[in-house]
């Protein structure tokens, strides 16, 4: 399994992107075959300020429920609407459309603390080994 090499990654399988300025956040690949079809996402309220690896909402499938975890400090500056009518947005598209929040960064060097994409499929494989 390859995961997108201009992202970061945490341990919790969230991954981030900067884009002008804004770090956009979603669940990887990985996360949504293990947790299956998802039917509900919890997401912050615009202006909330996350940290950095804290709960920051809820993920919710047909097996489990899962928190999401903030892999940046920052406020939340967008959310992405269509999830609340189809979450299966996450599991069909997970690097794209099922993207979750947007998030202006207290410090864009935050993202540097992250996994690159050969160090997150490490982890991935010593996951299964």
């Amino acid at each position: 399994m390859s995961y997108p090499e201009d992202l970061r990654y945490t341990a919790e399988h969230e991954w981030a992107r900067l884009e002008s300025g804004l770090v956009t956040v979603g669940i990887t690949s990985y996360a949504t075959e293990q947790l299956g079809d998802i039917v509900f996402v919890e997401l912050p309220e615009l202006g909330r300020r996350l940290e950095a690896m804290k709960a920051f909402g809820t993920i919710e499938a047909v097996k489990t429920a899962s928190d999401l975890f903030a892999p940046v400090a920052g406020e939340v500056v967008a959310i992405n609407e269509a999830l609340a009518d189809n979450p299966a947005l996450v599991n069909q598209s997970p690097f794209g459309e099922g993207w979750m929040i947007r998030v202006k960064p207290a410090d864009a060097g935050d993202l540097k603390r992250l996994m690159n994409h050969e160090a997150y499929a490490q982890l991935i494989e010593e996951q299964h080994a």
